[in-house]
């Protein structure tokens, strides 16, 4: 079955101010796109062609004659999930359940914001800082171009992500990664996705 790119679910120009409809359109049509695009070529014909987007990301990481696959698969898994780890109108507060996780396991919001916003700093060029449950408690994250926790599962439980490749913010805030990733905790992250993939049983799907 061929992977599809998934329709965003809010509308192209739904995160301004703090992320721009140019941004969007071009991180979801042409990026995620693209990503989907090259992976269906990748996989014709192969064994992974009737696989799920999840199986294939798993089915290759490691595989170093399978890398080019891994990457674009991982890439769309990533992008998908990123999508739903924001939403319009996003207060920056956690219920109280995952507040409460939040101090217990990381110290308090003020903490929090100080480590995810490290994390994205001290991310050396591409790459992505996730929230995960990892042995029962919340940790920050980040990993180096399309790797994800889905095909390691030794990085955690994803809960949300935020992408610091340059395409995702350099548009709106040139090279003010510090700015991106605050914007992105006080206004876009979606504290209900954390809170659903929190309960969750299951590994979280990305669409």
């Amino acid at each position: 079955m061929a992977i599809d790119l998934p329709e965003l679910p809010y509308g192209l120009n739904a995160l301004e101010p703090y992320i721009s409809l140019e941004t969007l359109t071009l991180h979801h049509g042409k990026h995620h796109m693209g990503y989907v695009k090259k992976l269906n070529e990748l996989i014709e014909g192969t064994d992974l062609a009737s696989r799920s987007l999840e199986e294939i990301v798993q089915a290759t990481a490691g595989d170093a004659k399978r890398v080019a696959i891994f990457n674009n698969a991982a890439q769309a898994w990533n992008h998908s999930f990123l999508w739903r780890s924001m939403e319009p109108g996003a207060t920056g507060t956690s219920s109280k359940a995952v507040a409460d996780r939040i101090r217990a396991d990381v110290g308090g919001p003020k903490e929090f914001e100080e480590q995810f916003v490290k994390a994205a700093m001290g991310q050396f060029g591409s790459g992505w800082v996730w929230l995960v449950e990892d042995g029962g408690k919340l940790k920050i994250v980040a990993t180096s171009n399309a790797i994800t926790p889905i095909g390691d599962k030794k990085l955690g439980k994803p809960l949300a992500v935020m992408d610091v490749w340059e395409h995702a913010y350099y548009v709106d805030y040139r090279n003010r990664r510090e700015e991106y990733a605050s914007a992105f905790l006080k206004h876009l992250l979606n504290w209900r996705f954390v809170d659903s993939n929190l309960s969750a049983s299951a590994q979280p799907m990305a669409a």
